[in-house]
């Protein structure tokens, strides 16, 4: 995948669906959500790849996928993901952010919504 023109402050932004939903609809906070973007942050952190110029985790409200729960979304490629363990989440940082590869296993089929 090819490199933007003019980076961003940051190369890479990856957003992790933390919605709670009422009522006990779907939403990614019934999947370990929170402990997902907490995991990615800190194999972010720790294989050096955090900051200006490099990638930046990020929480997000609703994504509008829930049926997909839980996802995650890496920009600028417009990668949607679905995971289902730290491996999965280790597999997406170090082919993806890190490398800018894309782990075709886990993306997000583009008929899933909410």
């Amino acid at each position: 995948m090819s490199e933007p023109q003019n980076p961003s402050y940051f190369k890479r932004h990856i957003f992790f669906c933390l919605n709670q939903r009422a009522q006990g609809e779907a939403c990614c906070a019934q999947h370990q959500a929170q402990e997902a973007f907490d995991h990615c942050k800190q194999k972010v952190r720790d294989l050096g790849l955090a900051g200006p110029g490099q990638v930046r985790v990020n929480k997000a409200g609703c994504l509008d996928r829930c049926a997909g729960g839980p996802v995650a979304v890496v920009y600028p490629e417009a990668v949607w993901y679905t995971f289902v363990d730290t491996a999965d989440l280790d597999e997406i940082v170090e082919r993806h952010l890190q490398h800018g590869e894309v782990v075709e296993r886990l993306r997000l089929p583009e008929s899933v919504g909410r």
